[in-house]
Order: C-alpha cells, then structure tokens, then sequence
C-alpha cells in the first residue's frame, strides 16, 4: 500500500500559476467560485450561500490534508495572489495508488490553457512526490470543455457509467478518465 504524507502541503509553481494551499483569507475568492450555478452545473456538490460557508469548506480541506485524506489547492496567477480556481486530488486510494483529481476554474480565466498549465503540474506532483500509479478524472459527459483538458494532458476515457450518481434529486452520468504513470 502506499504511504501518503500531505504535510507539509507543498506549493507548485508553474510559468504562469502558483498552486498553494487555500487559506481562510480566500473566503471570498473561495465563495465566489463556489455559488455560481453556471460554474458548478457540472460539479455535484451544493452550493455555498456565503463566504463562512467557504471559510469552512476551505477549514474541511485542510483537514483532510492534515489527515492525508485529499489534497486540494488554491489556483493563482504569479503576479496576482487573489484564487481564480482549484485544484486537487479530491480522492485518494492509497491501496490502489491511484487518486482522483477534480478542479475548477473562474469563467474569466477559461480557455487560456490555465487549467491544463494546473492540471500538469498536479499531475507530475502526484506521479513523482507521491509515487501513485494511476489518477483518474470523473467528468459529467456534458462537460465538453473538461473532457478536451483532460484529453489534452494525456488522460483517456475509460468509461460512461449511466445515471451512477444521485444528486439533488437527479440521477447523473460519469465519465471516466484516466492516465497512467507508466505513459508520461
């Protein structure tokens, strides 16, 4: 089984980017990508309704790394310190030394190659630091965007598993992604 040790949470830089650990400072960053229905429509998770909603969700994510249970990241640009989006291994299978990777990112920073500039750096991080075999993606098949950042940093599609989640009293389909170490 593989040993996982989050702590402490390292920062990944990039040409652009720096990927650091999310702070209570980022409420309001945090709350801004996180209430936006437009923004979320593809991520099963509620909604916060105020910025202490994501001072504790940004409180439960450190938790976790602290725990080692999940590592997510704050996404921002070198010369502005303010988080445009997330990143992060949201599931960690240390048995299987695999990890789910899940990220978000403001509308106004899409489609400038900055998630797949973060997903890159996460993903060598998760390859070379902690050593996993396999990370995988679980995107809704109407995430066309996400699905070609994801093809574009290598991953492939595993699989479509039809109506295998239930969330706000609808039952959604998954698309998995996946790369493998052994493809860098």
């Amino acid at each position: 089984m593989l040993t996982i040790n989050l702590g402490p949470c390292p920062t990944l830089t990039t040409d652009r980017l720096i990927i650091r650990r999310l702070k209570q400072s980022d409420g309001n960053n945090l709350h801004q990508l996180r209430s936006d229905p437009a923004l979320m429509r593809f991520i099963p998770r509620p909604l916060t309704t105020c910025v202490e909603d994501a001072v504790r969700l940004i409180q439960v994510f450190n938790d976790a790394i602290r725990r080692n249970e999940s590592i997510t990241w704050g996404i921002t640009l070198q010369d502005q310190p303010g988080v445009i989006g997330t990143i992060g291994f949201v599931r960690i299978n240390p048995e299987n030394f695999r990890a789910e990777v899940g990220y978000l990112l403001h509308p106004d920073y899409q489609g400038l190659g900055i998630m797949q500039e973060a997903l890159q750096a996460v993903v060598d991080y998760g390859f070379g630091a902690m050593r996993l075999h396999s990370i995988v993606a679980i995107v809704d098949p109407g995430n066309t965007a996400s699905a070609r950042v994801l093809e574009r940093s290598g991953f492939r599609k595993e699989g479509h598993f039809r109506e295998d989640k239930y969330f706000n009293g609808r039952f959604l389909d998954s698309v998995y992604y996946a790369r493998l170490a052994s493809e860098l």
